[in-house]
């Protein structure tokens, strides 16, 4: 007889009635797999640094019938990220995703970049990794039903570039802490830990990058056997799998989203 449930394979991409934390939720991807988790029938929780803009999504959001609700709070700070948690379980009862969407850079030269221009992006792209993904297994743990941790990383992480001595160093810690993260949760407790790797996504800091006929854009598409850049949707599969059940053997992973950047 063959080994597989029919009720497992219709809903193991499911996330329907799940609790989704989504940092980072007013930036460019951020906002897409927030809103597509709340498609996808997942109550989100969303948090960033900027009132007006969570307001806005939330009323965006809920316009079209999504549960939702938003808390500010720098993913940095230990005391934020606390307040964070207890104000997504007090509104939902429980986390049951989290997505980490966050990120900051500030390319310079080693020679011109402050040690606190660098120390700055390393907080804001690795030891808010640490710190958000910590106090959410704490919580995880005391619920006792394993959870789902995505967090976005870069392509970055593998690979130097000029000017990005903060930037890449801090995606490749991320992407090393993942793996961490999953030796520390996964067997005992449940909790899977994964990365998506993108290259150049279309954001308002990257707009520019995709004029046509740009020596950089042609130079990226030399790099792209997919053809193209990325657009924030193309990581909500990514995102909802690693999410779901059908990602259950899936952890400690640094998954590849980059359109095949890295095999040129």
């Amino acid at each position: 007889m063959v080994n597989v449930k029919k009720d497992f394979v219709q809903s193991m991409f499911s996330v329907e009635g799940k609790v989704a934390l989504v940092t980072g939720a007013t930036g460019a991807l951020g906002c897409v797999l927030a809103k597509a988790y709340g498609y996808a029938g997942a109550k989100v929780f969303m948090t960033g640094r900027n009132d007006g803009k969570l307001k806005a999504l939330e009323d965006e959001f809920k316009a079209e019938g999504i549960d939702c609700a938003y808390a500010v709070a720098d993913p940095a700070k230990e005391e934020d990220v606390q307040k964070l948690i207890d104000a997504a379980v007090a509104k939902y009862g429980e986390i049951n995703i989290l997505a980490v969407c966050h990120g900051f850079n500030k390319p310079q030269n080693v020679l011109e970049q402050s040690v606190a221009d660098w120390q700055y992006i390393m907080d804001a792209d690795c030891k808010s990794v640490y710190v958000v993904t910590k106090y959410v297994a704490h919580q995880m743990v005391e619920q006792g039903k394993g959870g789902k941790m995505v967090v976005v990383t870069s392509q970055r992480s593998t690979r130097g570039m000029a000017n990005y001595t903060g930037y890449c160093t801090s995606k490749g810690g991320a992407d090393l802490m993942v793996s961490c993260l999953a030796c520390d949760l996964s067997a005992k407790y449940g909790i899977n830990v994964n990365s998506i790797c993108p290259t150049v996504f279309r954001s308002e800091l990257t707009e520019w990058m995709f004029d046509p006929e740009s020596a950089v854009y042609k130079n990226f598409l030399n790099r792209e056997p997919i053809g193209r850049l990325a657009e924030p949707e193309d990581f909500v599969g990514y995102a909802l799998f690693l999410s779901s059940s059908a990602s259950d053997f899936i952890t400690g992973a640094n998954c590849d989203c980059s359109g095949g950047y890295l095999v040129v």
